[in-house]
């Protein structure tokens, strides 16, 4: 469904050019233009295409990426394919430390003697903050999240810590319970704030059958959990998928497509 020819190369130049400013003030952020919003102290570019359906708003979280690398080089194009392919209007931000996004408050997700940025409370609380700050400039009412490793991990967390904020969310490749890797009790994953989402979101899950990273079994444990606790969950199978690009498969777009018309 989403022809990703010339993305990869277009993102492996960005990630050689990308200068990114290390830090902008609010002021400084307006002056920048449509593309960019200042939000939980930080600048950060995104990328918007409209559809007509009103009062929905799509909003992609990547994962991962070494730092500067020009994320919106290959979610731009994603953004844009979503938009039509639903017709609501999606956004693709890059966080910080990526395109040109500042890092103000924070590095980049990948970066030198920084461990779990995605299971940080301060920055899930940031991603709440460019969340929200979306939501309002935009009108919009239904917020669907769609979230990459990284991206999803914390996105889901996000609907336990400001269960207001997202409506719906596809996950694709995450980690649900950070403590499996980790004994820092001060990180916090889903897991540890499932009782206080709420029960109208609506979850789809998506695990690649050939993801090293994020192993199926995984996702299907959370689904399990989710479940049990009397969630809306979908999960989804992305056959023969391997990590990289798994919210880009043909069964992850058909179940976002799907999640919404609902």
């Amino acid at each position: 469904m989403f022809n990703k020819s010339k993305v990869l190369f277009s993102l492996l130049l960005g990630s050689s050019l990308s200068l990114f400013a290390s830090n902008v003030s609010n002021e400084n952020c307006v002056t920048k233009g449509e593309n960019f919003i200042f939000a939980g102290g930080e600048c950060i570019e995104y990328k918007k295409f409209d559809g007509d359906s009103e009062d929905k708003l799509n909003i992609i979280v990547h994962g991962t990426w070494p730092e500067g690398t020009n994320t919106l080089g290959r979610y731009g194009p994603f953004a844009e394919s979503i938009a039509f392919q639903t017709d609501v209007s999606t956004i693709a931000v890059a966080l910080p430390g990526y395109s040109n996004s500042s890092t103000n408050r924070f590095p980049a997700l990948s970066h030198e003697g920084v461990n779990n940025l995605s299971a940080n409370k301060d920055y899930i609380n940031f991603l709440g903050d460019l969340v929200a700050a979306l939501k309002e400039k935009y009108e919009a009412k239904t917020v669907t999240y769609v979230g990459h490793s990284a991206g999803c991990s914390m996105g889901a967390t996000l609907t336990g810590i400001r269960s207001e904020l997202v409506n719906n969310i596809l996950c694709a490749g995450g980690n649900y319970d950070v403590h499996k890797k980790s004994d820092d009790k001060s990180l916090v994953s889903i897991v540890d704030v499932l009782d206080s989402v709420s029960k109208d979101t609506k979850f789809v899950l998506v695990y690649g059958t050939k993801d090293e990273i994020s192993k199926p079994e995984v996702t299907k444990e959370f689904y399990s959990l989710a479940k049990e606790k009397g969630f809306d969950v979908k999960l989804v199978e992305a056959k023969d998928a391997v990590h990289l690009d798994l919210d880009m498969t043909d069964a992850s777009v058909k179940a976002l497509i799907e999640l919404t018309e609902e």
